[in-house]
């Protein structure tokens, strides 16, 4: 029997009203924070979570390059030095 992974998706909506489904590729704490990283066939996006855990959340996108950059670069490190099974 073949195994499939299925993933959350989740619709994103820009600054313009465009909207682009994504599935939720992972979901870390970093500093405090809590991000996730979303996939889409064209994007990769980094995002952070907002809210209290047992009130509604929402995510905020990430407009300083170089604190993005910073949160993958300390995710992949993560994930080599942990990878899943």
């Amino acid at each position: 029997m073949e195994e499939t992974n299925v993933r959350d998706s989740i619709m994103v909506q820009d600054e313009q009203g465009n909207t682009q489904q994504f599935e939720v590729e992972a979901l870390f704490d970093m500093e405090e924070q809590t991000y996730a990283l979303l996939k889409s066939e064209d994007d990769i996006v980094l995002m952070r979570v907002v809210g209290e855990e047992d009130e509604e959340q929402y995510l905020e996108g990430i407009d300083n390059e170089e604190e993005a950059l910073s949160i993958l670069d300390a995710y992949q490190i993560a994930v080599e030095a942990a990878p899943a099974e």
